[in-house]
């Protein structure tokens, strides 16, 4: 169906216009003189776009976050353990949903549900919402026939990974707000400020001290080159944008980041504390040791420590232990292979790989605590020096100024 815009007159005479969905213009046409109008000119109407209403729908179509697989995992553990049939479930949730793009998935679930699919593969054809380790470990509760069990410890896992990610980012806010504030002060001095007492100081033709030629010609370099500044940030940031989402610039944005002082230890104890609870998860449910080392693997969101379990993986293929492979990944502390060691020998290790994301889940919620009293005296270092560079190139010449002109009075 397309849109037609018409005009034409009606039985008094009148100039009528209006627009109309049909097949064509002939059946537009057709429309108008069995409502007694006479169609003087039919053509397609252009489409009127609405800026706003292209943004909610931008807004609607977002990616579905941990929120909504959260809330996913909970109602569907809920209304299969209530025996609810699972694609009687999906419709249900399709249609109640908040994120359309979520809805969408569940619908297309729900078809190849009764086209004799399995849950855990037609999950699979939606990889961009539903990730690896949940599709695994739904196939592990199909072939169980505990299905609502594993939704609950899938709703359990993403509730600490979901409050672990907030955690950091609520601890990050505070020193990247400083560090923004910092940026815009040192653009409007450079930009506004500098050039004006670079004229006075110029009008008195004396020499300048060091720092104040130096923070001159810092902002003449801004106030010359600013344009190609910005459009070099711009292209900087979309090529490393670019760079990242390739296979080696993630892994070392992945191996960088780990190295990040003071940010750094927490990023890999949460790391750790996430392939720690997701291999005890996946141990738990009956996933063999190899097929978890590889979900975790996937599951974990870093390419560089994915690689580490990947090769211990291997060393479990050859017959090694998981205590000698974990030992020579080199990503555990002593204290944590010798629970992993004796988890190994009791044949508990599902339960110490429990303990262990705890172990690591309290250091990573203590350096979080700790991080804004660290990262405080830094920042006040930086902003101190920033001042004190700025009032000796400024405030200098204006002192030895006001001393000239008080000698020769």
């Amino acid at each position: 169906m397309a849109l037609f815009h018409y005009q034409g007159r009606n039985p008094r005479g009148d100039l009528v216009e209006g627009n109309v969905e049909a097949s064509s213009a002939d059946v537009v046409a057709g429309q108008l003189f069995n409502s007694g109008v006479t169609p003087i000119d039919i053509i397609p109407a252009r489409a009127q776009q609405d800026v706003l209403a292209l943004l909610r729908t931008q807004l609607a179509n977002r990616r579905p976050n941990l929120s909504d697989l959260i809330l996913f995992s909970h109602q569907m553990h809920t209304l299969t353990k209530a025996g609810v049939p699972i694609t009687q479930a999906l419709s249900g949730l399709a249609e109640s949903t908040r994120n359309p793009v979520m809805g969408r998935a569940l619908q297309d679930v729900t078809h190849n549900l009764e086209s004799g699919r399995d849950l855990s593969s037609s999950l699979a054809r939606h990889p961009q919402i539903f990730p690896s380790l949940v599709i695994s470990l739904v196939q592990v509760g199909e072939n169980t026939g505990r299905l609502d069990e594993v939704f609950l410890q899938i709703s359990k896992y993403l509730e600490l990974e979901k409050d672990t990610r907030d955690r950091i980012k609520a601890a990050l806010r505070y020193p990247i707000i400083v560090l923004t504030a910092i940026a815009v002060a040192i653009t409007i001095i450079n930009m506004f400020v500098i050039p004006n007492f670079a004229k006075i100081f110029k009008s008195f033709h004396v020499d300048l001290p060091l720092a104040t030629r130096i923070l001159i010609g810092i902002s003449n370099f801004f106030v010359t080159f600013w344009p190609y500044l910005l459009v070099g940030l711009a292209l900087l940031i979309v090529g490393a944008r670019a760079y990242v989402k390739t296979e080696q610039g993630r892994y070392r944005w992945d191996k960088f980041k780990l190295r990040i002082p003071l940010i750094g230890n927490i990023i890999r104890r949460s790391i750790l504390a996430r392939y720690a609870r997701s291999f005890a998860m996946t141990s738990r449910t009956g996933v063999p040791l190899v097929q978890g080392l590889t979900i975790v693997a996937k599951a974990i969101d870093n390419d560089y420590i994915a690689e580490r379990i990947l090769s211990m993986r291997n060393g479990i293929e050859r017959g090694e232990s998981l205590t000698r492979t974990a030992t020579l990944s080199g990503m555990f502390t002593p204290l944590v292979l010798q629970m992993i060691s004796v988890g190994e020998d009791t044949g508990a290790v599902d339960t110490l790989l429990l303990e262990v994301a705890e172990f690591y889940e309290r250091e990573v919620d203590y350096d979080i605590k700790s991080l804004s009293a660290a990262i405080e005296p830094i920042l006040m270092v930086a902003i101190g020096i920033m001042v004190l560079i700025l009032a000796l190139g400024i405030f200098l010449p204006m002192w030895e100024l006001a001393r000239a002109a008080r000698g020769s009075s």
